[in-house]
């Protein structure tokens, strides 16, 4: 189906340590979500806002071999990549509980050091906030570049993984975008191409 190569991964414990440092530890942590953060969590929060963030976009461009995929078949994930803007959620986390998340998140997020954590400016009704997201470089091993509607195609009808489909993940994250009142009309047209059928019945935000 692809042309598979290992996967280069990072210790992700110096990351988490620098991250910590980056932050300050001195208040409460802001943290953004574009995709399963926003409709799994898996955290405590005191606050939530709808945020907007500049010089990053929200894309079903990054292989997944496990959540989502298997190594023979692999699935994809959402990364925040360079470019455009992306509507997300912002997520206000007390210091200590932040501090007790931490593990739990990077456990989850930063498992294989993937990701670059980094601080965005998140523009929000109620003020901007610096939030912590994880974007993916377009030279990790784990961007898919460009792919073809026949490989997204191919993708939806069979990549599973330990925690579902790659349909269902994409599928869910749309859902939960649209009911948020938040278009994502690139991602509306790749599930399109899962189901060519449907694609004059999409779900439209009222």
């Amino acid at each position: 189906m692809h042309q598979h190569s290992p996967i280069a991964t990072r210790d992700p414990a110096p990351l988490l340590e620098q991250t910590l440092q980056e932050w300050g530890q001195d208040g409460d942590l802001w943290l953004f979500g574009y995709a399963s953060l926003i409709w799994r969590p898996d955290f405590e929060f005191v606050e939530r806002r709808l945020a907007m963030v500049h010089g990053w976009h929200r894309a079903l461009k990054m292989w997944s071999r496990v959540n989502r995929g298997t190594p023979q078949c692999p699935g994809l994930v959402f990364g925040l990549l360079p470019g455009g803007s992306c509507r997300g959620m912002v997520f206000r986390i007390e210091r200590a509980a932040a501090l007790a998340m931490f593990p739990a998140l990077w456990q989850r997020e930063m498992v294989l050091g993937v990701y670059d954590p980094r601080w965005l400016a998140c523009r929000t009704a109620q003020g901007p906030v610096r939030a912590l997201a994880f974007t993916l470089p377009r030279n990790s091993p784990s961007h898919t570049g460009v792919l073809s509607e026949a490989q997204y195609r191919q993708i939806f009808q069979q990549a599973r993984g330990i925690y579902g489909s790659t349909h269902d993940y994409a599928h869910t994250t749309y859902q939960e975008l649209l009911r948020l009142g938040i278009q994502d009309r690139a991602l509306g047209r790749l599930l399109q191409l899962a189901h060519p059928a449907q694609s004059a019945r999409q779900d439209q935000p009222t």
